[in-house]
């Protein structure tokens, strides 16, 4: 699973990378320590360029009779996508990116767990492919988003089991398209990113506590 990411990119930069029509209403903030449960930064075609606003991370499908299952929804399998009701829907008709710079995933060395954060060598911002919906009970409604994973490239591989899909650039469009709607072409799109376009490196135990948000959490010990 995929359960922790950064996003430290100032504004007018996602704006250019991601094409985005209403940057200047965001009420965007840099966050070095993003966990789920939170609202986080979300991209959905527009309608002349893309648009951007933040979801709740954890999926609470509009079936659902209670919203505490957001909690357990916080990824999805690429390789299920199809098989499974909550998300086939989704991957049809609402797919979203997930602008992060970075991740963490937690290495065991011997009893102890050290933080990893991957990045591109690059240091430029990326996107997640992910899926969202929109949940309403009485007067109640919550709009929310899960992050995919798939299995993962060698970089990874020696820390987790899993990672976070990262879309290719010349793909993003493609995935967002609200005309497209070949599953298995879309579903193509869903692999391990390239591992000579990545780095890894140990950070501080700091990140451990979603409460703790400050530049500590991203650098290298």
């Amino acid at each position: 699973m995929c359960g922790r990411f950064s996003l430290t990119t100032e504004l007018h930069k996602l704006e250019e990378r991601f094409f985005l029509e209403n940057a200047k209403e965001l009420n965007y903030q840099i966050s070095y320590n993003i966990a789920p449960g939170q609202r986080i930064l979300t991209i959905v075609e527009g309608s002349s360029e893309n648009r951007a606003g933040y979801l709740h991370w954890g999926l609470v499908p509009s079936f659902a009779k209670d919203r505490k299952i957001g909690y357990k929804m916080i990824n999805a399998r690429s390789e299920t996508l199809q098989e499974k009701v909550s998300f086939s829907r989704l991957l049809e008709r609402r797919r979203c990116l997930i602008p992060a710079d970075g991740f963490f995933e937690w290495k065991k060395v011997g009893r102890e767990k050290h933080p990893m954060r991957f990045t591109m060598k690059d240091e430029e911002p990326f996107a997640f492919a992910g899926l969202w919906d929109r949940w309403v009970h009485g007067e109640d409604e919550l709009v929310t988003c899960t992050l995919i994973t798939t299995k993962p490239n060698k970089l990874v591989k020696d820390v987790h089991d899993r990672m976070p899909v990262i879309v290719k650039k010349e793909h993003e469009q493609t995935w967002l398209s609200k005309k497209e709607r070949d599953l298995t072409m879309l579903t193509s799109l869903l692999q391990p990113y390239e591992e000579n376009q990545m780095k890894t490196y140990e950070v501080s135990s700091n990140v451990n506590s979603p409460r703790n948000n400050d530049p500590d959490c991203i650098k290298e010990v």
